[in-house]
């Protein structure tokens, strides 16, 4: 068997699977006809114009953030994947490579409410998510909302927290919603956490729970500029008052009309099948067909197929296609499962990094 390819054994057990509603939920209805060629064509065009009317602030945005970021084209998509697909970024590297500056000049280019949070090893949950606070004139509590009720959440240094501040995220991130006391509280939509942490400093650091950093759509390891892009930093920065100011560039319905059309971008069978391998690859028995079995102490959960889905169609999107290529996959691939795959102690001792089996994964599957 192909890793592209299915048998038949397989494809029956996969239409067992798909969702029917039960015997008394609807009267029976006849089968709806399947839609001719002309039709799909029809519905192909429409997407493909709604991508073309819906993306027309991409550009603009990234000339915008240009102004104050010099490269760093490559985390610039990143973070407009993670706007449109709704999830959640986690930015890897050492101090000085312009990690908080990057989301801060993201937020001040999107018309939403945004907040900055500095996690420090004091810190608590009610300084996040928000506490009852009692009033003693009317001797009730009321509920004081936290900075988390924003849009888009900068978490500076997220590794600086203890356990009981990170998992007061959980929630958030997954079900954007908080718990205070008895009540629990919709966050407003979007709603997006984009984190960092420094990959040297481990001293008054704690590492992120494995529950959370699964929750991050993707992590994004961010390296040092060329000396071109060194040169231009320092005439932009080199000054007491560099210029950080930049405009309004999308709206809050901007974007949330732009993640339908990304929902409806097309997805081929056998790049969904693709997808799925790849995640596969990291779990045995797929994986010791790799020899990568004595590599990998924990694969990458089905959440990862999810996101490089949503991943790769927010790709598409930023490139002006109504339809998902093999490309977008393999380009976005490394930033969604590389915190998504656990080595085992013998990759440690042979110096083999998840990203060395992602590669590796990568550059065996066959791509379709």
């Amino acid at each position: 068997m192909t890793y592209n390819s299915v048998s038949a054994t397989e494809e029956q057990k996969f239409d067992n699977l798909k969702y029917r509603p039960s015997l008394g939920s609807a009267p029976p209805t006849a089968a709806a006809p399947i839609p001719s060629h002309a039709v799909a064509s029809a519905i192909s065009h429409a997407v493909r114009d709604a991508v073309q009317q819906h993306s027309t602030w991409v550009r603009p945005l990234r000339q915008e953030m240009a102004q104050v970021i010099v490269g760093q084209e490559s985390l610039i998509e990143r973070l407009l994947v993670g706007l449109l697909a709704n999830g959640h970024i986690l930015l890897e590297g050492v101090p000085g490579l312009a990690k908080t500056l990057c989301l801060k000049t993201l937020a001040s280019c999107v018309a939403l409410r945004f907040k900055r949070l500095q996690f420090t090893p004091d810190m608590l949950p009610a300084d996040i998510v928000g506490t009852m606070i009692f009033n003693p004139q009317d001797g009730k509590f009321r509920t004081k909302h936290g900075p988390i009720f924003s849009n888009l959440i900068l978490a500076d240094e997220i590794n600086r927290a203890p356990a009981k501040v990170q998992s007061a995220l959980l929630e958030a991130m997954q079900e954007q919603q908080v718990t205070i006391g008895d009540e629990t509280y919709p966050l407003p939509n979007p709603f997006l956490v984009l984190a960092t942490q420094n990959p040297l400093e481990h001293e008054g650091t704690y590492p992120l729970p494995e529950a959370q950093v699964d929750r991050f759509m993707m992590k994004i390891v961010i390296n040092y500029p060329t000396r071109v892009e060194e040169r231009a930093i320092l005439e932009a920065m080199a000054t007491t008052e560099p210029s950080l100011g930049v405009r309004s560039i999308v709206s809050r319905e901007q974007i949330l009309n732009a993640r339908q059309v990304v929902n409806t971008i097309y997805v081929d069978d056998k790049i969904k099948d693709y997808i799925v391998d790849l995640v596969l690859a990291t779990r045995p028995p797929t994986a010791a067909s790799l020899n990568l079995n004595g590599y990998i102490q924990n694969g990458a959960s089905p959440r990862a197929t999810i996101n490089l889905t949503l991943a790769a169609r927010a790709t598409a999107f930023l490139n002006g296609r109504h339809y998902v290529t093999p490309h977008d996959v393999k380009s976005i691939a490394l930033d969604v499962l590389r915190h998504r795959v656990t080595v085992s102690y013998e990759s440690e001792a042979a110096n083999v990094t998840s990203e060395d089996i992602i590669r590796k994964i990568l550059d065996t599957l066959p791509v379709p």
